[in-house]
């Protein structure tokens, strides 16, 4: 009885009998609850009434049975882990397949096969055999420069100024930059050099200049959304050169255009300037068709690397072309994620023991502080390998890749940071791949003294050396390979010439101590086959998400952007018999900008009519119309007709029928009736 009352009291619970002589610890002060007062009136009450042999009889039942109820939740919990963890085998149950890390012994069982499998090395030049060409839906829009299309009466960021702060690593600031842009467009704001947020896992202190070209991404925009390197100082001295001192906005994430429209503009509007901090993934993907344009144009063509960064980049790059040379200048790039911060975040186990344990215990503390351990938090490490939630270490690469056919005279670039143990666990990856570089190989240590310390900088070396490899291999999610992958696509005409494992198969496979080599390289071919199907194809999807985000999968949207070099909107756009088109924009929500005059211009040529959702008072609309009547009558019209600014004979001279048509207005040129509709809400 006493044992059970110690481990009553050690998880929590005092015992209240009066005659247990096992030490406790000090009683807690009373709680003063109607409950308590209640329970002391009902035990007075009974103790008066029932002999006192069976009030401890019933009391000490009591106790038991509530110990029962207590301790079976617990006893659930326990089973469940049981089940799933390294206490499976205890019980009698086998552990999940793939949950135990076995790669390092399959891999010394298999060395003598593998080293002297050379014989059909894959050469590099073929690897990708998919070369079926994309079926674009919907034609590309002529989205130019529209610096020359200017509207004196409403100039591109004339709502106010914008700021946002983007926090996290390289490609996570890469895309808040993107998604800023987009929201300046969107806002018709103008969007001030957007900030970095200092992160404790990153400790990168970079700003924008340091990282990108500040005037390449500012001259790219121009005439698409207005870039400043910084506010006014008319607006820094009303908030006395603070800048927390601005409004801030904390939007939800995956906000849609409804709410920047809805709840942002008219704070924007009415103050001139607002904040968005912090800033990652805070805009929809699925947005207006002109508005995922301006994120194509910042991504692909904005963001460009800083020169420092830009100049040694592409001597690291030549030199990695030079010791290529025996497999045509061409290599293979590895995103290996097997670094300290990396293998403790993901909470998984491999050949290391307790000392392994130990030290990842430590990392976890310094860097999450109590986020493992708190209240309630399972942590299943051979699920985690099952679900393939483990990053590969750089020996499951190396079999990987050697199963997949390349030769260990293939030049291998490994991007990454700083790899756990790097000694011990890059011994196997050399040994089958002996040419095996990385930015510290090939760089000098002066050459690389200015981006030490700096992870995003070190970060875009080994992005630009990825993105001109033959074949690039992730081994974690993340947004390092999703941009990657993306403009990769963008380059290569919709493939992402990417090897993505299946990691969840690949676990299994190196689990099996029985494997044969043979049977290995036949499973590796599959998943190589796989990547190469997979690297083609646009998803269909019901639902636009991050998964599926333009920057991932830039085409068929993206591909605008690279036809937009050899199209021209000028002045000769008068087609005889082609009906004029007209776009119906509230003054304010959009603001009839360049870039909407563009789209003017596009339907017109097409004789399509445009159906824009809109909101009331209709007289708002028309100040907007009188605009783009003006732009098309003066630049497109023949002989540059022109027309009176009055909306009245604007339509009696042009012979435009207006239609309400809640909740849209039709505006219709003559008898042609050909609509277009267009999500742009």
């Amino acid at each position: 009885m006493k044992s059970k009352t110690n481990i009553q009291n050690g998880i929590g619970y005092v015992s209240e009998s009066g005659g247990s002589s096992s030490p406790s610890p000090p009683r807690s002060p009373r709680r003063h609850s109607k409950f308590s007062h209640c329970r002391r009136r009902v035990r007075s009450k009974a103790h008066s009434q029932i002999p006192i042999k069976d009030t401890l009889v019933a009391g000490i039942l009591f106790r038991r049975n509530l110990r029962y109820l207590l301790v079976l939740p617990l006893l659930y919990v326990s089973g469940l882990l049981m089940c799933v963890g390294p206490f499976s085998a205890f019980i009698g149950q086998p552990a999940l397949p793939g949950s135990v890390y076995r790669s390092h012994e399959i891999f010394q069982k298999l060395w003598h096969e593998i080293e002297s499998d050379n014989s059909s090395a894959i050469e590099l030049s073929s690897v990708w055999k998919y070369k079926r060409k994309l079926r674009e839906q919907k034609p590309c829009p002529n989205l130019t420069a529209v610096q020359h299309l200017s509207i004196e009466r409403v100039p591109l960021g004339s709502t106010g100024y914008l700021i946002v702060e983007a926090n996290g690593g390289l490609n996570q600031q890469r895309s808040a930059i993107c998604n800023a842009v987009a929201v300046a467009g969107l806002l018709n704001a103008a969007l001030v050099i957007p900030q970095f947020e200092f992160h404790s896992v990153w400790r990168d202190t970079s700003n924008f200049g340091d990282i990108y070209d500040e005037d390449h991404f500012i001259a790219t925009l121009k005439g698409y959304v207005e870039v400043v390197k910084e506010l006014p100082d008319v607006l820094m001295e009303r908030y006395d050169y603070n800048v927390s001192n601005i409004t801030n906005f904390r939007v939800q994430a995956w906000a849609p255009v409804s709410y920047y429209l809805g709840e942002v503009y008219s704070v924007l509007r009415k103050q001139g300037v607002i904040r968005l901090a912090p800033f990652a993934n805070r805009l929809a993907m699925n947005v207006p068709p002109h508005i995922q344009f301006l994120r194509c144009l910042a991504n692909y063509e904005a963001l460009r690397f800083s020169p420092l960064i830009s100049t040694l980049a592409k001597k690291l790059l030549n030199r990695m072309i030079e010791k290529s040379s025996k497999t045509g200048g061409k290599f293979v790039s590895v995103h290996l994620r097997f670094e300290e911060d990396m293998v403790a975040f993901s909470c998984c186990i491999y050949d290391g023991g307790r000392s392994e344990k130990h030290e990842m215990d430590l990392i976890r503390e310094k860097g999450w502080r109590h986020k493992f351990k708190r209240k309630g938090r399972i942590i299943s490490p051979g699920l985690n390998r099952v679900n393939g939630k483990c990053p590969l270490t750089p020996l499951e690469v190396g079999m990987m890749l050697r199963g997949m056919g390349f030769g260990n005279l293939t030049s291998i670039y490994l991007a990454s940071g700083k790899i756990y143990q790097a000694e011990r666990y890059l011994a196997p990856l050399l040994k089958m791949f002996p040419n095996l570089h990385t930015k510290e190989s090939l760089a000098t240590p002066d050459e690389l003294a200015p981006l030490k310390g700096y992870s995003s900088r070190l970060a875009a070396l080994d992005y630009t050396l990825c993105l001109y490899s033959e074949v690039f291999v992730t081994t974690q999610g993340g947004n390092f390979p999703h941009f990657l992958m993306g403009q990769r696509r963008f380059l290569h005409d919709g493939h992402a010439k990417t090897i993505k494992p299946d990691k969840s198969k690949l676990v299994v496979l190196l689990e099996d101590l029985n494997i044969s080599w043979k049977y290995f390289k036949d499973q590796m071919e599959a998943m190589l086959s796989e990547s190469d199907r997979k690297g083609m194809v646009v998803p269909r999807v019901r639902k636009i998400n991050r998964k599926t985000s333009v920057y991932t999968y830039p085409l068929p949207e993206c591909r605008c952007l690279q036809q937009s070099h050899t199209t021209q909107v000028g002045h000769n756009l008068n087609i005889p018999g082609k009906p004029l088109s007209l776009i119906l924009l509230h003054r304010d929500r959009y603001h009839c900008s360049p870039l909407h005059k563009i789209w003017v211009s596009q339907f017109w040529r097409r004789g399509k009519v445009l159906i824009v959702y809109h909101s009331f008072p209709v007289h708002e609309d028309l100040v907007c119309l009188e605009q783009v009547l003006m732009y098309i009558t003066t630049s497109c019209l023949p002989g540059g007709q022109e027309i009176g600014i009055n909306h009245k004979s604007i339509m009696q001279k042009s012979g435009i029928e207006v239609k309400l048509d809640l909740p849209a207005l039709i505006y219709v040129l003559r008898t042609d009736m050909i609509l277009l509709h267009s999500d742009i809400l």
